[in-house]
């Protein structure tokens, strides 16, 4: 009953992960033999540790952003029960839209003559801003793009991890006095950790190998303001057709991820209750 599942993780997970590894130890059609030499290019190579920190970048302030905005969303919607079916099914909308409409919904709202961005930021008497075009401001507005499809998704996931607090905690805590913030800071928000931990384990992945809105919006630029290491191998393999050395930059990817899932898993470990 399982070979069929095992044949397919081995056709889609295994054979091309190895193939990527073959790739970048120097196989392919134009082989010389194997070897590390394209790892040998990445510690060299100043774009390659431009594309890491702005990975990282961008990693970090979406992150935050998304589990301090997810956890807000999902408090308010646990104090307002009457209407938070309705409220939960709408804001199901952001992260159920494919990256290619969130993209293109960017690039309209920001567009710097006719978007709506713009036009609230004059009508304010403010001058007009590139969003997108920005080489200071740009990382930061792919962030904040990514930031309104997913909060809602880490706020449904906090939102069950709210449900599922132990009331008597929180009698006895109002019997000893904790109540309003004391309460939150002291009680909610540990017990709350394992949940916020599965959810930054979630996102983390998908901020590391974040690539589909980038390309949509900016695809790396202006310049390489918004290169991350995806955009970076794609470019390498299709615009520069360097298959090698693009598979090593996916392979250092792969490990970021595994690492990043590895560490928010044994964090996890620790918090839970």
């Amino acid at each position: 009953m399982m070979i069929p599942a095992v044949i397919l993780t081995l056709a889609m997970v295994v054979f091309p992960l190895g193939y990527a590894i073959y790739l970048s130890l120097g196989g392919g059609a134009a082989a010389t033999g194997l070897g590390v030499s394209n790892f040998e290019r990445l510690i060299a190579d100043p774009s390659f540790w431009s594309a890491l920190r702005i990975t990282f970048g961008l990693f970090a302030v979406a992150l935050v952003l998304q589990l301090v905005l997810g956890t807000a969303l999902a408090l308010l919607l646990n104090r307002f029960n009457v209407v938070r079916g309705l409220v939960r099914t709408a804001i199901l909308s952001p992260f159920m839209l494919p990256p290619v409409v969130v993209g293109m919904i960017a690039i309209v709202v920001l567009d710097p003559g006719l978007g709506a961005a713009n036009w609230i930021v004059q009508s304010l008497g403010l001058p007009p801003f590139l969003w997108l075009a920005s080489p200071t401001w740009s990382l930061v507005v792919v962030a904040l793009i990514d930031t309104w499809q997913w909060t809602p998704f880490v706020a449904l996931i906090v939102l069950g991890g709210l449900q599922s607090l132990p009331g008597r905690v929180y009698e006895a805590a109002e019997i000893d006095g904790a109540v309003g913030i004391r309460r939150f800071w002291y009680i909610t928000l540990p017990l709350l950790g394992p949940t916020l931990l599965t959810a930054a384990v979630l996102r983390s992945v998908d901020l590391l190998r974040f690539f589909d809105v980038i390309y949509i919006t900016t695809q790396g630029g202006p310049g390489n303001a918004t290169t991350t290491l995806n955009i970076y191998a794609y470019k390498l393999g299709f615009d520069f057709m360097d298959v090698g050395y693009a598979a090593a930059v996916m392979i250092v990817l792969a490990l970021l991820v595994l690492g990043s899932v590895l560490f928010f898993a044994s964090l996890r470990k620790r918090v839970s209750w």
